[in-house]
């Protein structure tokens, strides 16, 4: 057994069911995370940015996202709702240390690198249930100003009796989000990842096998430009949502912040023409 293999095995069941003798219902929920190397990790986002610039956002995407289901952890908890248990499912291989050094202790690992992106998020389900939770979560790392409160209604929503699933779909047609209590293999199968097709391909899979959904609001990933240049907007305290509930106003990022201060030294993302256009919303 190897290093890796202990810390994804008998200590992390073993942490899941210290948490399900205190809480009724507990949900692992596991960001999908690629190691940060200049050239493999956020490459379009380049240009604007340069190939380690991309490196560095994603490892500050990485470290809200971890610190977001810290946080959702301890909100679900005192409302007695359920008990939130984060992951990593991080690749490639060998890449265990870089993301000790960058996570929260909390944050446990699960190795999920396969080639086909839908099996990488089935074993994750898998893995996730084989260690002791009732309920599993899949989510992107591309949403750093993710509203806690959604983290917390999915694991609320999943402790109801009953088999479902939560759908948290992207702007761009994809999903940011999936919990489920059962590891449903068709509901990753016959999927075209990657395009503006899988929330809808998502649902007919659901439909197939009589799968309960329930759908979260939809938000966005920061996968393009224009992205990059709401997320700006954002961090400099300007929704351009403007009927948004609050609860669902963004979480500011930190991490993801400190690193666009530094970053926008040197450019501009737009966040000027963002915060015009927001005021124009506000005012009409």
């Amino acid at each position: 057994m190897t290093h890796a293999d202990r810390f994804n095995g008998q200590a992390v069941s073993g942490r899941a069911d210290a948490v399900g003798s205190r809480f009724r219902h507990s949900c692992g929920i596991a960001f999908m995370a690629k190691a940060s190397a200049p050239g493999r990790a956020k490459t379009r986002l380049v240009p604007p940015l340069t190939f380690d610039e991309a490196a560095d956002l994603n490892t500050a995407f990485l470290q809200d996202v971890a610190e977001n289901l810290v946080l959702a952890d301890e909100q679900a908890r005192a409302a007695q709702s359920a008990a939130i248990v984060g992951y990593a499912a991080y690749g490639p291989p060998g890449s265990t240390d870089f993301f000790r050094r960058i996570l929260p202790a909390s944050i446990d690992l699960i190795e999920a690198w396969l080639p086909n992106f839908g099996d990488c998020l089935f074993h994750t389900i898998g893995a996730i249930l084989a260690r002791g939770h009732q309920s599993a979560v899949v989510l992107n790392s591309d949403s750093p100003t993710l509203p806690t409160a959604l983290l917390v209604e999915t694991a609320e929503v999943l402790a109801r009796p009953g088999d479902r699933a939560v759908l948290g779909p992207s702007t761009d047609g994809g999903y940011y989000l999936l919990g489920l209590k059962r590891a449903h293999a068709r509901m990753f199968e016959d999927i075209t990842w990657s395009s503006e097709r899988v929330t809808e391909q998502t649902l007919a899979r659901a439909r197939e096998i009589g799968l309960d959904v329930h759908r979260l609001p939809a938000w966005y990933d920061v996968d393009d430009v224009d992205a990059l240049k709401r997320l700006d907007a954002e961090l400099q305290g300007v929704d351009v949502e403007t009927r948004r509930q609050p609860a669902q106003q963004p979480r500011f990022a930190a991490h993801t912040a400190k690193l666009m201060r530094q970053l926008a030294r040197n450019r501009d993302f737009g966040g000027a023409a963002a915060r015009a256009v927001a005021t124009e919303k506000i005012h009409a």
